[in-house]
């Protein structure tokens, strides 16, 4: 029921109760329904069907009103067979933390339920049901919720995804040796002066790039656009689809993106994203292609590199965590189309380096607490697994009509 409570005030209450007509008044004490011989009477049914008209709540009511009576009724039998009882005060507890969705307190929540029609008992039973199965539920399944730190970054990680924009883009990297830079500037700046679509930026990839996406006419898989360093985001945001970005420098080259396309996303975040990688750096040896092979058929987190390749001192394998902001750009650029626990290999001042995503989390203040999103997931599991035990009951009920 608690899902169905709106913001709730007394004058909707007041408007709400004219509209609704009086119980019946005749067998208001015969059994509705028997519930393993516990009898919902007609006088139950009748008052949480109003109650549930003044919460406003959506679909068949009478239906709603009686599934939800069969399921307290279990959730008492189920209560009574424990030895669980609900306190006076967690009642009242329950009863104002209810009401307080209202901005009312207990008492005056009643005293506008009454004034609808609505028993006091009503309203009591309803909470008193809801207080012991809580307690149940905690000690059955409590010790079962289990989070492990795999399910916390993928929660981390379904955050960053929450962007605003999604973008589609091209790339063409351009090599430059030491000395070199201002050749490939001046190359990159005429490439940018003649590309007049999307068909001749892909023939300027095809001849000049040296990215892997060049025998994909450049094409980069669509991201979201908070996951690209700000630096190439800033040269993405005022282009038009089809335009290409002012060249960027780039260690050991020149950078030029051409966007694709631009789509909103299904959700909004201005959060910045923070990104904790992997970085192996070996020398170009046989050796080194050995162990690299390891490691991609056989890391399946960032703490297996330390397993795999042991004893490396930190300059040669670390794990990371920066903001996309201070993350160099070329770094950046390959960070930003991986997932969680994917790699990349790729050859830089003479040696062979493998980046790998750990996880990704938005930048908040105060910063994510991993305990706190490790017990809103357990309160999902146990969530979960409290509706499977209350299906079980009811499938094992005896549920009958007088």
């Amino acid at each position: 029921m608690t899902r169905l409570l709106p913001l709730l005030t007394a004058s909707l209450i007041a408007l709400s109760a004219q509209a609704i007509p009086a119980a019946a008044q005749q067998n208001l004490f015969a059994p509705r329904i028997i519930i393993n011989d516990s009898a919902v009477t007609e006088y139950e049914f009748q008052q949480r069907l109003l109650f549930m008209r003044l919460m406003r709540a959506p679909g068949d009511l009478e239906k709603q009103a009686l599934d939800d009576l069969i399921a307290d009724r279990l959730r008492v039998q189920e209560a009574a067979r424990f030895g669980v009882t609900a306190t006076e005060e967690n009642v009242q507890k329950g009863m104002e933390e209810f009401a307080q969705r209202a901005n009312m307190t207990a008492e005056q929540f009643l005293e506008q339920l009454g004034k609808a029609g609505v028993a006091p008992e009503t309203f009591r039973d309803f909470v008193e049901a809801g207080v012991v199965w809580r307690e149940i539920v905690r000690g059955r399944f409590t010790g079962k919720a289990k989070v492990s730190d795999e399910e916390i970054d993928r929660a981390l990680e379904a955050e960053t995804k929450k962007a605003a924009l999604v973008v589609s883009i091209a790339e063409l990297i351009i090599p430059a040796n030491p000395g070199e830079e201002e050749k490939a500037l001046a190359l990159a700046n005429d490439i940018r002066r003649s590309v007049t679509g999307e068909a001749s930026f892909a023939a300027a990839v095809e001849q000049y790039s040296a990215a892997p996406s060049r025998e994909r006419g450049g094409r980069v898989d669509p991201l979201p656009l908070a996951n690209l360093p700000p630096q190439i985001s800033g040269l993405l945001l005022p282009l038009a689809p089809g335009q290409v970005s002012p060249p960027m420098m780039i260690p050991g080259g020149v950078a030029l993106f051409q966007l694709r396309s631009v789509v909103e996303g299904p959700q909004t975040s201005t959060l910045p994203v923070q990104v904790e990688y992997a970085r192996l750096r070996l020398p170009i040896s046989a050796e080194s292609d050995t162990a690299i092979a390891t490691v991609q058929t056989q890391a399946q987190t960032c703490q297996d590199l330390f397993g795999l390749v042991p004893g490396l001192p930190e300059d040669q394998l670390s794990i990371i965590k920066q903001t996309m902001d201070q993350i160099p750009s070329d770094v950046g650029l390959l960070l930003s189309r991986l997932d969680r626990n994917e790699m990349v290999v790729r050859d830089v001042g003479g040696a062979r380096e493998v980046l790998m995503v750990c996880t990704r989390s938005p930048v908040t203040d105060p910063p994510i607490e991993r305990e706190n999103i490790r017990n809103r997931l357990a309160n999902v599991k146990i969530d979960r697994m409290a509706e499977q035990y209350l299906a079980t009951l009811r499938a094992n009920a005896i549920i009958r009509t007088p």
